[in-house]
């Protein structure tokens, strides 16, 4: 469920996974502040580049209360999205913006062959994810502290997943320009994130239309190859390199 070329002048605080699953449970709770927080296994914190939306994730062991709570499995179906990637065993496999290992977990039980790289910014929720891993015998899932520009992925991979955190990097352009010399040879980027027109999620002013994503994702030098539509408030676009 955490990454671009964010804003220098100040730290992203979301999580890959983090900066997302904040937003839509704050949404669905209907919280009276002004800032809304999204439940996502996607929370980075990219900086106020383009609309980004900055929140700071330093208690993982607390932020896990929301970003693993059950009701979050009804609208995000992760096992759904899991199966839908269609991994081999062996596979490698980088989750942007992996918080507390929503997903991360998933794929890392998907690939028992493979690698898994739980990618965020947050000093803490690396933390967190690397001694979830070891507590859930989890040796091939690998945290990673990355930077706001640079996922710091150690090697190549077969798929990136970025969900509920596209819409938090900074110049996303250039973010996946760079993500993309860390793509193995027919590799795919997988962007799950908020329709407009959902209730979950960020504010509508920070939401990305999937023709926005796909606009973005082409001049970065990748192809659409296809979609999928069984999430009831978010699309799913798959992109391959061109």
């Amino acid at each position: 469920m955490t990454l671009s070329v964010f804003s220098t002048h100040r730290r992203a605080s979301c999580s890959l996974f983090t900066a997302v699953l904040l937003l839509a449970t704050a949404c669905a709770h209907q919280q009276p502040e002004a800032r809304h927080e999204e439940p996502s296994h996607t929370k980075h914190s990219h900086g106020e580049h383009h609309g980004a939306i900055p929140h700071r994730f330093e208690n993982a062991e607390e932020w896990a209360k929301r970003f693993e709570e059950p009701e979050r499995d009804a609208w995000q179906k992760p096992d759904e999205v899991v199966k839908a990637l269609a991994l081999p065993p062996d596979a490698k496999v980088a989750d942007i913006g992996a918080g507390t290992g929503y997903f991360a977990v998933r794929l890392a039980r998907a690939v028992p062959q493979g690698r898994v790289y739980g990618v965020d910014i947050e000093p803490d929720m690396a933390r967190y994810l690397g001694e979830r891993a070891k507590r859930e015998s989890l040796s091939h899932l690998e945290a990673v502290l990355g930077e706001p520009g640079d996922a710091k992925l150690p090697e190549p991979v077969d798929v990136v997943l970025i969900v509920n955190t596209y819409h938090h990097i900074g110049d996303r352009v250039a973010y996946m320009k760079r993500l993309g010399e860390k793509l193995r040879p027919g590799g795919r980027v997988v962007i799950i994130d908020f329709r407009e027109e959902s209730p979950k999620g960020p504010p509508r002013q920070h939401k990305l239309s999937p023709e926005q994503v796909r606009g973005e994702l082409e001049a970065a030098g990748y192809g659409l190859a296809h979609t999928h539509d069984f999430l009831p408030d978010q699309y799913i676009l798959v992109f391959q390199r061109g």
